[in-house]
């Protein structure tokens, strides 16, 4: 008997062992590191030049690229979107370097590739309807990005997603499609803070003393205008100059006006082509920018 126990204990040994020994290391996803890598020199440069103030290189002056990369849709709460871009680069690197869990590995790589692509795919819709422009550095990028996704997909393991795709693919949408929505939310100016009593009394003087602010709606300086007065943009006396397109013909009221420069104040009979802050908008007005208080039509200052 004492030798049949003997005999017997190296194979209990073996199976409680079996499941440490099934857990074998795999081989990183050598392709996915790469485009990962080759994601991280490319937002790494766009970040650094975006810090520096400079311009990529094929961004001429004017072109669809520059328009993109000067626009309010190339930063997100204060920083590039290249460096948001670089960041998720490299969280899907490192993901794809782990050697264990391969069904758990594959699940991140897709959630985080495919949040990749949604938001370049929301970028890059954003600047061809608000800026009639795309970025050939993002779309390099997005097209980056869709080739993860397509090598994540196709090196599926057996066994994923883990759960029905049906749960799978709800899941993910109930969180991503309220995300993109509020990243659209936020870069339209919707989540604004409420309107400055001074700021909307301007705008409102602004109107009646009769000035003009032609502009249009690609430039750059004209959103940075725009964004000098918060929620109290739309009160602004704006005359669209491009309402045909950014290559389409200028506007008769702005052609008549002799408006060759975006953007373009007309004041009391005289003329500035480069964005004012408010103080010098009210200094130019006459509006009473340092008055205790203002009305909703505005207060002028004594003349």
């Amino acid at each position: 008997m004492a030798k049949q126990r003997r005999a017997r204990a190296p194979v209990r040994s073996a199976t409680v062992d079996a499941p440490e020994a099934r857990r074998v290391a795999v081989a990183p996803e050598w392709i996915v590191v790469a485009l990962a890598a080759f994601g991280l020199l490319l937002t790494g440069y766009l970040t650094a030049v975006a810090w520096w103030g400079t311009s990529p290189a094929l961004c001429t002056e004017g072109s669809g690229c520059d328009l993109v990369q000067h626009s309010r849709w190339s930063t997100l709460l204060g920083l590039p979107m290249a460096l948001w871009g670089f960041g998720l680069y490299l969280l899907i690197g490192l993901v794809a370097l782990q050697r264990n869990g391969r069904l758990r590995r594959w699940r991140r790589l897709w959630t985080l590739s495919l949040v990749g692509v949604l938001i370049s795919l929301y970028l890059t819709v954003a600047g061809l309807a608000a800026l009639d422009a795309v970025c050939v550095w993002c779309l390099l990028s997005f097209a980056t990005l869709v080739a993860i996704f397509v090598v994540v997909v196709l090196r599926r393991p057996s066994s994923a997603p883990g759960t029905p795709w049906q749960r799978w693919l709800i899941h993910h949408a109930i969180v991503l499609l309220p995300f993109v929505g509020v990243l659209h939310a936020w870069q339209s100016g919707l989540l604004e803070p409420p309107e400055n009593p001074r700021l909307q009394a301007l705008a409102i003087h602004l109107e009646q003393s009769g000035a003009k602010f032609y502009g249009a709606f690609w430039c750059p300086n004209c959103q940075s205008q725009k964004d000098e007065f918060g929620a109290s943009a739309n009160r602004l006396p704006y005359v669209e100059c491009s309402p045909n397109g950014r290559n389409g013909g200028v506007a008769f009221e702005c052609s008549s006006a002799a408006v060759t420069a975006f953007p373009t104040w007309d004041i009391r009979g005289q003329r500035f082509t480069s964005v004012l802050s408010p103080e010098e908008l009210a200094r130019h007005s006459r509006f009473a920018w340092n008055a205790p208080r203002w009305t909703a039509s505005g207060d002028e200052a004594p003349r």
